[in-house]
């Protein structure tokens, strides 16, 4: 028997859908955040917008958010998902490079700004427990929006730039950590010393070892068992897994979801699997993020903002100034200069996602009064849509001098940073990457046959498993940096393809691809590869150079002759009528 169909159960679903597919291509083009679109169409789609107007058009419910609690228990997982992704582009070798920026700079300024935020709240009337929970939510500055803000403009590699995506590293490992705290002093009503914190607290480190051991032990040897059965679907499904797994683990213990979503992103950053687990992840992030803002902005209650103008645009106004003014203060204080400490102030001035998480959570606890924890809210959200226009101002100030080359992390950055990306790990890309061992070059691998993964990482080579023909894992894998690439593959078309779009993404790349023979070398020249080597003209050659030499030819002039046909080769290949062919992409593809 065939199912009944509503479709208005699916509404909001497909007004979500929507609005993803008018919101992200038009703020893309107008180089603004997708995130304020999301925050203004919640608030056009919400009760607060089209829902008011419902008692005069009754045709507007079509378009208007209709279950906004269902909406707000799915958002969640967008920040399940984005703490999760936090976790993975970790590690505790970026950590040691930047630590006097993110455990000095960023240690502070949570510090400084919840304690300067909580005296104020204290100041105007509220409650010891209460005035800390707001300085802790306001103190945490908006990830989600200041670090695409800097891609965009192309401002992540400035001074104040570094120091802006060191600060919101450090927020982004103290939210879990308040996230735990708030919770527990929720739960004890106040006593910190009382038996049920206590025993909470014991529950939470429980559920953090089981966390942290089974992750350990089940993570890797998961994924590795999944990369087995090379499916796509099943690798997908097993990220999902993870993430949706580790967080229902964690409320289990009594913690959050984003808390053991963070912990599993953190286990899995040192693994072969991070940079496709990355690419996996990063859509349903996404979308899931974006739910979360469109959520954010259906339950900004418009009218509270009508009734308290004065009082929510003043909590607005003093966040964003004190907020400034101690990072200003303390970004002086680690040697900025005053044009990267006022662009650094005013990028992180702004309230961050983590508020709604933390007011929402200490709102139900009962640690912040309903209608104060709404007016903060409604106030960090105006100052978030604030952010570009701050980013904007702050860019001004801060010019356009990049970030100097010595400056103290710098050096430890140019030692180990890959300057090539060797593409197969097979016998001749580990020749490969022994040669540039050899010559001290440092390298990174990208294999997708999980055995040959497991080889490199036991003998030590940082190797990464993953689908290299896709733009996301390359670039993950740091194609934006690296100064070659080396396709080693044994499959032509796959081969092709990883040329193809390498060149597609950086066109002064140097790309230096294996070829079966010299049809294919002719394709790979065609797609952009800077050299092409042919196993067939390579073998001949380097049989005639054994048997010259063995008839007592001088070697000087074995070499010689041989340089000499392999550059002839190289040559004819080049020509725009060789094998038939046309060459479409210069040798060097410049420009």
């Amino acid at each position: 028997m065939e199912a009944h169909l509503e479709p208005g159960a699916y509404k909001d679903v497909v007004l979500f859908l929507a609005t993803a597919g008018i919101v992200v291509p038009l703020f893309r083009r107008w180089r603004l955040s997708p995130i304020l679109g999301f925050l203004g169409a919640g608030v056009f789609l919400g009760p607060y917008g089209l829902g008011q107007l419902e008692r005069y058009a009754p045709w507007l419910a079509a378009f208007s958010i209709d279950n906004p609690a269902e909406v707000a228990q799915l958002a969640e997982f967008g920040v399940v998902f984005l703490l999760f992704t936090i976790g993975l582009e970790l590690s505790w070798e970026r950590l040691r490079r930047m630590r006097a920026l993110v455990f000095g700079l960023g240690a502070l300024q949570v510090a400084a700004s919840l304690a300067v935020l909580a005296l104020v709240a204290f100041a105007l009337g509220q409650p010891v427990d209460a005035a800390v929970t707001l300085g802790a939510a306001l103190a945490l500055s908006s990830t989600a929006i200041v670090m695409p803000t800097l891609s965009d403009r192309k401002r992540q590699h400035t001074p104040a730039g570094r120091a802006a995506f060191s600060v919101l590293l450090f927020q982004d490992l103290a939210v879990a950590p308040m996230l735990v705290t708030l919770s527990l002093v929720g739960r004890g009503a106040g006593h910190a010393a009382s038996p049920s914190v206590l025993l909470s607290f014991a529950q939470a480190a429980l559920g953090l070892g089981v966390l942290l051991i089974a992750g350990r032990l089940l993570l890797r040897p998961m994924l590795r068992s999944v990369a087995k059965a090379k499916s796509t679907e099943l690798f997908v499904a097993a990220c999902l897994l993870v993430v949706i797994g580790s967080g229902l683990v964690s409320a289990l213990a009594g913690l959050s979801m984003p808390l053991g979503a963070f912990i599993a992103g953190l286990l899995l950053a040192e693994t072969e699997f991070r940079h496709e687990v990355e690419v996996t992840i990063e859509p349903f992030k996404g979308l899931l993020l974006g739910l979360f803002f469109l959520s954010i902005g259906i339950g900004l209650n418009v009218p509270l903002l009508i009734e308290r103008p004065a009082l929510v645009l003043g909590v607005a106004a003093g966040l964003l100034v004190l907020n400034a003014a101690v990072i200003f203060g303390l970004a002086l204080a680690f040697r900025l200069t005053v044009r990267a400490a006022a662009e650094t102030a005013l990028l992180l001035a702004a309230a961050g996602e983590f508020a709604f998480v933390l007011l929402g959570q200490a709102m139900d606890e009962k640690l912040v009064d309903r209608l104060v924890g709404q007016s903060v809210l409604v106030a960090a959200t105006l100052s978030m849509i604030a952010i570009p226009v701050l980013a904007a101002l702050g860019a001004r100030l801060g010019g356009t001098r990049l970030a100097a080359p010595d400056l103290a992390a710098e050096p430890e950055v140019a030692e180990t940073a890959p300057r090539v990306l060797v593409v197969g790990y097979g016998r001749v890309g580990r020749l490969v990457g022994e040669m540039l061992r050899r010559h001290d070059i440092p390298w990174v691998g990208a294999e997708q046959d999980h055995r040959l993964v497991e080889a490199g990482r036991k003998a030590g080579e940082r190797i990464f498993f993953g689908d290299a023909s896709r733009p996301e894992f390359l670039m993950r894998a740091g194609l934006g940096e690296v100064a070659a690439l080396v396709v080693t593959m044994d499959n032509p078309e796959g081969a092709e393809t990883i040329v193809e779009v390498a060149r597609a993404l950086r066109t002064n790349l140097t790309v230096v691809a294996r070829a079966r023979d010299a049809r294919h070398a002719k394709r790979l020249y065609d797609l952009g590869a800077t050299d092409a080597v042919p196993e067939t003209i390579e073998a001949s050659l380097q049989l005639s150079e054994a048997v010259l030499v063995e008839l007592g030819v001088p070697m000087g002039l074995v070499i010689a002759s041989i340089h000499e046909r392999r550059d002839g080769f190289r040559a004819e290949l080049n020509r725009p009528d060789a094998l038939g062919g046309r060459r479409r992409i210069g040798r060097r593809n410049e420009g």
